[in-house]
């Protein structure tokens, strides 16, 4: 058991749309991630996506609607709904995956995650 600091664990990185893997929940991956510029549309078929903005402001395109998300907020993405966070400004953002879902749903698109 120990304690995590988010902040010191962002401050590793400077990349975006690459997840950093700083913990394991149950059969879940708690990871941070910096966001800039736009994500791909994708899907996961089977788990919901999570969001938890830590700081700066995010949208959520879903099919033909956008979210803004901002920092203290969460979002989930519905397992099979088409979606793409974006950001125009860096945002830093914490997710909950199950262990070994890649970040776009398919593993040949996927961001490898890294742990920190």
């Amino acid at each position: 058991m120990k304690t995590i600091n988010l902040a010191e664990k962002l401050g590793q990185f400077t990349s975006h749309w690459d997840p950093h893997v700083i913990a394991d929940y149950n059969d879940n991956e708690v990871m941070v991630v910096r966001f800039q510029g736009e994500f791909p549309f994708h899907l996961h078929e089977e788990t919901d996506d999570f969001f938890l903005v830590l700081e700066g402001d995010m949208v959520m395109d879903i099919e033909d609607r956008s979210h803004p998300v901002t920092a203290g907020e969460l979002f989930i993405v519905p397992k099979g709904v088409t979606h793409r966070p974006r950001a125009e400004q860096e945002c830093k953002v914490l997710l909950i995956e199950p262990k070994g879902e890649p970040n776009t749903g398919d593993p040949a698109t996927a961001v490898p995650k890294t742990r920190i």
